[in-house]
């Protein structure tokens, strides 16, 4: 699916109030229609960029300081023409050579892959340049895919979710794997695992909330973004007018220690509809009624926590394994909705299909029949609980040593590239 990149329009406002009004006006006429709209304004009556959270803003040097502005000759204006012109031609220059080369990368990483459908170029763990793995790259990918003298894998994941990705895997390495996952769900403890302090007070907020109408937004413990991408997440979430749960880690966000990166008003914009944590009990939150849907990176762990839980996702993934399953997750499964920019209008857009329409409704039906598949999975007689009563068989019969090797941890993939599986050693 190729993503339709919007169209950008540079206003050049004249730097008085009669003027700046309505040129302001219309670029909002024209961002709700789906065009990004450039300001590029003098220095001279600047125009307030809090007051445009929607707008991108241009200074350009007007070459008018220390001169009275309060009623301009016609030197004046001839004056802020020509010192005008250079920076914003520069400025045009530089947004077009910027567009030819983004719609150049897009056209390439949109191709599918060969024999790996519904992969695209965009979607690999690595970057692809003229359709060539650099090859340190690919020597960290060896690296990380060889199994050495080891007997066995351990895979969080389940046969009933992967079958025939894992059986391809499995003829290429030929040794027994052992899928037992959900790990989450087949361990008998439930203490916390978090590296993070968890706040537990969001749960009675949760508790206030009508059921399957909050969106829990969370993009993991690792991930980071730019104040831009915050601010547009920020009012995406506010303009969707749904009641949302967003985790916003200490440091995630570059350049700023926590919520300073909040955009101006945003906070008394949505009141008691929003709550901002900086970390929570996902497992608990995902498990509690109010939550309706999950706005996330799609590592492995968030997406089998979010299908247990029979909660679709908005997948908007970011490095690593991510694409690779926000991919089979939209396009295969088809639990998630694909957000195809991180910009506000297109959030709020996502937000409302998957919390509001149909086709939301249509996502929430077949997550709960993934997570019955799962569960069977788990049963006394399913794959999951098989192949760990297998595991158990194998790990005893290995041979004893007088100093035996530990299992050692390993990234292996089947469509993923995600933590997922173990090592057995002999």
């Amino acid at each position: 699916m190729k993503v339709q990149k919007r169209r950008s329009v540079v206003l050049v406002p004249y730097p008085f109030q009669g003027h700046l009004t309505p040129m302001l006006q219309l670029g909002s006429i024209l961002h709700s229609q789906g065009f990004s709209v450039v300001v590029a304004h003098t220095e001279f009556n600047a125009p307030d960029y809090s007051n445009h959270p929607e707008f991108i803003f241009h200074s350009m040097n007007d070459g008018l300081q220390g001169i009275d502005m309060s009623m301009p000759s016609l030197e004046n204006m001839y004056d802020l023409n020509e010192n005008c012109k250079t920076s914003l031609k520069n400025y045009l220059v530089s947004m077009m050579e910027e567009e030819e080369e983004e719609e150049f990368q897009d056209s390439q990483l949109l191709d599918p892959l060969p024999e790996l459908h519904p992969l695209r170029f965009k979607d690999v763990p690595f970057p692809v340049i003229d359709n060539t793995v650099p090859e340190p790259i690919l020597e960290f990918c060896r690296a990380m895919s060889n199994i050495g003298s080891s007997v066995a894998t351990i895979w969080n994941t389940m046969e009933n979710l992967e079958n025939s990705l894992l059986l391809r895997v499995q003829e290429h390495y030929k040794v027994p794997f052992f899928p037992i996952g959900p790990l989450h769900k087949m361990a008998p403890s439930t203490s916390s695992t978090s590296l993070l302090e968890e706040d537990g007070s969001c749960m009675e907020w949760l508790d206030r909330q009508a059921p399957n109408s909050v969106l829990y937004v969370s993009l993991g413990s690792l991930v980071k973004i730019d104040d831009k991408e915050l601010i547009e997440t920020a009012w995406g979430l506010a303009n969707s007018e749904q009641p949302f749960l967003w985790v916003v880690r200490l440091g995630s966000v570059s350049g700023f220690q926590w919520s300073e990166a909040l955009p101006e008003g945003f906070e008394k914009t949505i009141g008691e509809r929003g709550r901002i944590v900086k970390w929570a009990q996902q497992k608990q939150v995902l498990a509690h009624p109010a939550v309706g849907g999950f706005f996330t990176h799609c590592g492995w762990n968030s997406t089998l926590e979010s299908i247990c839980e029979e909660v679709p996702m908005i997948c908007r993934p970011i490095l690593a394994d991510q694409p690779v399953n926000a991919r089979y997750l939209s396009q295969i499964y088809k639990v998630g909705l694909e957000l195809e920019a991180a910009e506000r209008s297109v959030i709020e857009k996502t937000v409302r299909k998957l919390m509001l329409s149909e086709e939301g409704k249509d996502l929430k039906k077949r997550i709960v029949d993934m997570k019955q598949k799962i569960v069977t999975g788990m049963q006394i007689d399913g794959s999951s609980h098989k192949n760990l009563n297998d595991l158990e068989h194998f790990i005893s019969s290995l041979p004893s040593r007088a100093a035996p090797t530990p299992a050692v941890g390993a990234i292996l993939s089947s469509n993923h590239i995600p933590s997922k599986s173990t090592i057995i050693e002999s």
